[in-house]
């Protein structure tokens, strides 16, 4: 069975993404095979550990994804690798209320998985009370254990020892020690890190990670510390059956938000996924039978876009006769209008009536349960659906549509309409994670 671990840390910002992707890389430089993994729902670090690994991405989420699917997925991901590296989200337990072990937080997908935690810690502005973290981590939840801890922004060779000494002394071992590597922080934006494909000179970048990572970090004993994880895959898990044989799917810089585990579940059960890219002013292919707009960057690229007439002319002829569904940045280009941040407004596709903008901002974060409202591509009617939103563009008006779904958020909320359906087309601004299981 495969090893694993679980990168995680006592709060977000402490460093697990540089450390895991240096960590990845470091490893693939020696010949492993390991792959990488995101516990949660972000679109943007499986990229990221992809083009450090080699390896495709993948997202946990223990809260969209019953125990049975994250164990299917993992399993997929695992087959014929040497090593796997899962990055937490957030702090280790963060999530929200909900039933045991489906709290959206990384210590569940640890216990679903039986996986290790290596625990970094950012130590600056404290020496030995980060001995006293490492203690409540360890001891707050029995299902998961604290294999060793990464030191990170470490001072010197006296605040290592401090630190270090204190930790060791609870018997969890210290297998690095990370000084501050400020050059070494990746470029970021609104929605969190600049894309993969978007980020100069990443090749650089990623080698400069393992450059450091392998000079402060023992490779071979965190190696040690991992666990056969527990994976069990029959098959048949999947997390949303594919909306039809042949999908077209918009890809490139302003639509990249698709998951990982989407494309890899359609294609197992033999769907065919056709890939075309709006930026370049390609329509999608005609002989497909369901388009896909994944969200991404949209309102970052809105006046290529509203010039982009081949894409813009058929996508409508597309939607005539088949059903197109847009996710948040799709959502805003099936609209009639979308205004960027300089507060220009730009003609969008027209197929929905919803007008957006980037000039007016408001965050809007969090899980969402989502459920149809009449039956479309999608499914039918009253199909459930578990997933996410994250955006900073607001509303201005949803036009004379239908809403296509009723959804509610993980804390309680009564349901309420969201997102707009007309003829073939719909849309709404959170993103499927798999169906309701």
């Amino acid at each position: 069975m495969i090893p694993g671990l679980v990168i995680a840390a006592p709060r977000s910002g402490s460093g697990k993404t540089t450390l895991t992707l240096g960590l990845l890389r470091a490893y693939r430089r020696l010949g492993l095979d390991v792959v990488g993994v995101k516990s949660g729902p972000d679109y943007i670090d499986p990229a990221f550990h992809a083009a450090a690994s080699g390896r495709d991405g993948l997202n946990l989420d223990s809260w969209a994804m019953p125990p049975s699917l994250i164990l299917s997925l993992a399993a997929r991901a695992a087959q014929g690798r040497a090593l796997f590296l899962c990055e937490a989200s957030m702090g280790l337990f963060d999530g929200v209320p909900a039933a045991p072990g489906r709290s959206g937080a990384s210590a569940d997908v640890a216990a679903t998985l039986g996986a290790p935690i290596l625990l970094v810690l950012d130590v600056s502005g404290q020496a030995q009370s980060a001995a006293a973290i490492v203690k409540g981590c360890a001891a707050y939840d029995p299902r998961i254990a604290i294999a060793g801890v990464i030191l990170n922004r470490v001072g010197s060779a006296r605040h290592r020892r401090l630190a270090g000494d204190a930790i060791e002394a609870l018997g969890v071992p210290v297998v690095g020690s990370m000084p501050r590597l400020d050059d070494m922080t990746l470029p970021e934006r609104h929605l969190g890190l600049v894309q993969a494909m978007e980020t100069d000179d990443l090749e650089a970048r990623l080698e400069r990670i393992a450059d450091a990572v392998a000079a402060h970090v023992d490779l071979a004993a965190l190696r040690g510390l991992a666990q056969p994880l527990r994976l069990t895959n029959d098959g048949k898990t999947r997390a949303l059956s594919p909306p039809g044989q042949r999908i077209a799917i918009a890809r490139d810089a302003a639509f990249s938000f698709l998951y990982p585990h989407l494309l890899s579940s359609w294609r197992d059960a033999g769907a065919e996924i056709r890939f075309f890219s709006p930026l370049a002013d390609e329509a999608p292919p005609m002989d497909s039978d369901f388009c896909w707009l994944p969200g991404g960057y949209p309102e970052l690229h809105a006046g290529r876009i509203a010039a982009a007439e081949n894409f813009l002319g058929g996508l409508q002829r597309f939607a005539e006769g088949r059903p197109v569904h847009g996710e948040c940045g799709g959502y805003m280009i099936l609209g009639a209008a979308l205004t960027d941040a300089t507060g220009a407004a730009h003609r969008m596709a027209g197929l929905l009536g919803v007008e957006t903008s980037f000039a007016k901002r408001k965050m809007n974060l969090g899980y969402r349960d989502a459920r149809l409202d009449v039956a479309c591509g999608l499914g039918p009617a009253g199909r459930k659906f578990k997933g996410h939103e994250f955006h900073y563009s607001t509303l201005l008006t949803i036009g004379g549509d239908d809403c296509f779904a009723h959804v509610s958020d993980a804390y309680g909320a009564a349901p309420t309409p969201s997102g707009s359906r007309r003829g073939h087309v719909t849309g709404g601004f959170f993103h499927i994670i798999a169906e309701a299981q």
